[in-house]
C-alpha cells in the first residue's frame, strides 16, 4: 500500500517544480493546482499542510529573489548564527556533528571490520535509506528505487557485515524532520573523507536552518578563498543528505544551483525551511 504522505510529496514536488518554472509569471494558486491535477481547495489543504505556509507564501521563499536578498545582507555567518541564538562557541559547538574519521584500515579493506545498520524511512522530502556504524550514521541518501539504494550503500563498503535494523544513531537523526534543527542534541556521524572534505562539510553545518551561502563564502570559511571549484565537488561527495546541509549552498548569482538529487528537491527543502524558520 502506497503511504499517502508519498503521494502528497510527489504532488507538492511537482507543483514546486511547476512553480520554480514560472515564477516570475507569478502564476496563482488554481495554475499550480491545474498543474498537479488538483482542484485549487484540494491543493491549498495539502500543500499548507506541508509546508506550513500557503502556495503564494511559499512561492515567495523559493524565488531567486529570496536567495539573492539573502545574499545581499551584509552580515557573516558568525553574525547570522547569533541572531539565531547561538550566542557563544560553547553553544555553537552544540551544533556541530562529531566527525569522527574512519581509519585508514577500515576504508582499505572496504569496510571489512565494520558491522552497519540500515533502515528506510519517510521524510518530508520521501523516502530516505539510513545506515550506521557503531561510530554513528555514514550514510543518508533519498531513494525513489529501495533495491537500488540498498545496492548504492553496500557498493560504498562491499566488505561490511550489513544488517537490516534501526537503531539509536539512526532514530537520534531522523528526529532532526520533526524538531527544530537549532535544538537538537548532537547526531552522531561517522564518515570517510579527505581533510578538505571533512573541513567543507563542517563549514556547512555552520549554515543556520532556513539560511542560504554561496560556494565563495565557503571556500572564504575554510580559508580558502579561491577553491570555489573545489569546495562543490567536496559538496557534491556529501555522504549525510540533509543533516549535513549541502542544500543550503547556491549559486552568488542567487541561482538554486546543482543538487545531487535535483533542482527541485533542493528548492523545496529550502523553502520549507525558510516557511519554518523562526
Amino acid at each position: 500500500m502506497v503511504d499517502q504522505k508519498v503521494i502528497n510529496y510527489k504532488r507538492i514536488e511537482r507543483a514546486i517544480f511547476f512553480i520554480n518554472e514560472n515564477f516570475q509569471d507569478q502564476p496563482s494558486l488554481e495554475e499550480i493546482a491545474k498543474s498537479v491535477r488538483m482542484s485549487p481547495y484540494h491543493f491549498q489543504r495539502v500543500f499548507s499542510e506541508w509546508a506550513g505556509v500557503s502556495p503564494k507564501k511559499f512561492m515567495q521563499y523559493i524565488s531567486l529573489s529570496y536567495a539573492k536578498n539573502l545574499l545581499m545582507e551584509p552580515k557573516s555567518l558568525l553574525d547570522v548564527a547569533h541572531e539565531t541564538g547561538l550566542s557563544g562557541p560553547s553553544r555553537l559547538h552544540d551544533l556541530f556533528v562529531n566527525i569522527e574519521g574512519m581509519t585508514p584500515g577500515e576504508f582499505k579493506k572496504g569496510g571489512g571490520n565494520l558491522r552497519i545498520n540500515f533502515s528506510t524511512s519517510d521524510s518530508p522530502f520521501g523516502k530516505i535509506i539510513i545506515a550506521s556504524t557503531g561510530k554513528g550514521i555514514c550514510h543518508l541518501f533519498f531513494y525513489e528505487n529501495k533495491a537500488k539504494a540498498i545496492s548504492s550503500l553496500k557498493a560504498k563498503f562491499p566488505n561490511a557485515h550489513y544488517q537490516n535494523k534501526s537503531d539509536h544513531f539512526q532514530q537520534s537523526a531522523l528526529s532532526i524532520f520533526d524538531q527544530d534543527w537549532r535544538h537538537l542534541d548532537n547526531i552522531k556521524l561517522h564518515l570517510a573523507g579527505t581533510p578538505f572534505q571533512l573541513k567543507v562539510w563542517e563549514s556547512l553545518l555552520k549554515i543556520p536552518f532556513g539560511q542560504v551561502s554561496s560556494y565563495g563564502d565557503l571556500a572564504s570559511d575554510i580559508g580558502s578563498p579561491n577553491s570555489s571549484r573545489a569546495v562543490g565537488t567536496a559538496i557534491g561527495r556529501n555522504p549525510i543528505a540533509y543533516i549535513i546541509p549541502c542544500h543550503r549552498v547556491i549559486q552568488s548569482t542567487g541561482r538554486i544551483g546543482g543538487y545531487m538529487w535535483g533542482c527541485t528537491k533542493k528548492s523545496a527543502i529550502i523553502g520549507w525551511e525558510a516557511s519554518r524558520k523562526k
